[in-house]
């Protein structure tokens, strides 16, 4: 890996620092380009729905390979906003991952829906599609509730199977849903995120592989009838005329500022995906064996938002790497159907046993395009001898 610049820095707690994701390396190398969009931003003072927002809407589409974007205020919006345009509500079951951030099920709550939690592969930690058929088999034997939708989320970055999930979806006639909060930039098969599925919701979360510096979202489709419903969704339900309400609505909105932000990385984008993918190798060379590393799908390229290994000594390994002053973290410590919010919609403990299992093991290393040679070797000495 050839050396690029690292954001290192001293501190009274330990001798040496690591940055986890990079915003502030990545800030010192796009400061000019990231300043002047903001000082035009400030300049023509559109800061609601200025030019930007649909200057970075039709880039995105660009990228991605899809002809329609909608940006909107968070990918929590996003998922809401598509479930919503979708018509999803009380009495429908909508199917999802349990190993993921719980806004993933806290929007099928909020539309009235119920959530149906599904378990991961253990290697890709991704929505497996055996146990999808067999969930949809029970609720579909049991009649409660109408099966209408799937949410297969890109964890990590790794795009989810999705040709697996549609032929699914389509013989039960599902609509399927990408969350690709963390994986914007990855491909598979030759097709990027944001043109695999009828829609894809992403988030522009900092810290995410292509963030911005706040809350920030974006729904991808090759739909211009849904585009259109979801457009008016994110300002209120707005029709033709800005008082003219035709459906029930949120303020979902992209702030113009965020939107400038993302236009002046996304020229970087493609090459910092590319620093990812180098570094998740470098990783994989020196801790494969060692630990549980992330698997590699034939035909898929991840966007690489977390390196996650898997190790029984996660917490013993996490609290020694602190010390040395090498920040970790834990995606995700407890799934959703043991978490209060949604324990009622769950079958409690030992009923999504892989999910359950990864809960415990899981542990991100630090990963970002701007960490140097001598920084990663450090974070692999540090778990070698921390893991052994």
């Amino acid at each position: 890996m050839k050396p690029k610049p690292a954001w290192s820095r001293l501190t009274a707690e330990a001798p040496w620092t690591v940055e986890f994701s990079g915003l502030k390396a990545q800030y010192a190398r796009l400061k000019p380009e990231i300043d002047t969009r903001i000082q035009v931003v400030l300049d023509h003072g559109r800061f609601i729905m200025g030019p930007e927002v649909v200057e970075l809407e039709t880039e995105l589409a660009r990228f991605a390979g899809c002809a329609e974007t909608v940006g909107v205020s968070s990918g929590t919006d996003a998922m809401l906003i598509a479930l919503m345009a979708e018509g999803i509500a009380a009495g429908d079951a909508v199917f999802l991952p349990a190993f993921t951030f719980p806004a993933t099920a806290e929007v099928v709550v909020t539309v009235g829906a119920e959530p149906v939690f599904v378990d991961v592969d253990p290697r890709t930690f991704n929505i497996d599609p055996d146990d999808l058929k067999r969930r949809l088999a029970e609720a579909t034997a049991e009649g409660r509730l109408r099966p209408r939708a799937v949410i297969a989320v890109d964890l990590f970055g790794l795009p989810a199977d999705y040709p697996a999930l549609s032929a699914i979806c389509e013989r039960q006639g599902l609509f399927l849903l990408a969350d690709a909060a963390q994986s914007f930039g990855a491909s598979l098969a030759g097709k990027r995120v944001g043109s695999l599925v009828p829609v894809t919701a992403t988030s522009f979360f900092p810290a995410k592989p292509f963030g911005c510096y706040g809350d920030g979202g974006a729904l991808l489709t090759n739909d211009r009838e849904r585009a259109d419903v979801m457009r008016s969704i994110r300002v209120h339900g707005r029709g033709a005329e800005k008082y003219e309400i035709v459906r029930p609505g949120v303020n979902g909105r992209l702030d113009t500022l965020q939107a400038a932000i993302l236009l002046a990385k996304l020229p970087f984008l493609s090459g910092e995906l590319e620093m990812r993918e180098k570094l998740a190798q470098y990783y994989d060379a020196r801790l494969g064996g060692l630990v549980t590393i992330p698997k590699r799908i034939d035909g898929a390229r991840s966007a690489w938002a977390q390196y996650p290994i898997l190790l029984d000594q996660r917490d013993r390994v996490q609290r020694r790497l602190r010390n040395e002053g090498i920040p970790t973290m834990v995606y995700y410590p407890r799934p959703l159907h043991l978490q209060p919010a949604f324990a009622r919609f769950g079958a409690g403990a030992g009923s999504l046993p892989v999910s359950e299992d990864l809960c415990r093991r899981v542990l991100s290393l630090p990963m970002h395009p701007y960490l140097d040679e001598a920084a990663v070797e450090r974070v692999c000495a540090a778990v070698k001898e921390a893991a052994t």
